[in-house]
């Protein structure tokens, strides 16, 4: 019976252990976005009229739909970008807004090969 209860406190332990490394990387893997919510914050704050209304890319802005950037890397360049982009405080687009972006750009299809399309591929 000691034996079974050492086991027992030993398998408990290492569960706590190697689950602690777990939990720790869905807590700072951050808010999870909502894909609705996200493509009326895209529209209501105006991304689309760089990047078209799908993430497509445009004249000024580049395609970042299908596939979309991981949100980490999205969020450093938005709130701190390069070149003509304007940056997107805090105060302008929460990180809950963010993730909601995210997972609406998430969301849209990448685009068909472009040999699938006859005109593209000469086969019309």
């Amino acid at each position: 019976m000691r034996n079974a209860l050492s086991l027992l406190a030993a398998a408990a332990l290492s569960m706590i252990v190697f689950a602690a490394p777990l939990v720790r990387a869905a807590q700072s893997a951050g808010p999870t976005g909502d894909p609705v919510q996200g493509k009326a914050t895209f529209e209501r704050t105006g991304c689309w009229e760089c990047h078209g209304h799908q993430g497509q890319g445009g004249v000024e802005g580049p395609r970042i739909a299908g596939p979309a950037p991981a949100l980490q890397a999205m969020s450093r360049y938005v709130r701190n970008p390069r070149r003509n982009m304007p940056p997107y405080t805090q105060k302008v687009l929460s990180d809950q807004e963010l993730a909601d972006i995210s997972a609406y750009l998430q969301s849209i299809p990448p685009p068909p090969d472009y040999t699938t399309v006859p005109l593209l591929s000469g086969k019309f």
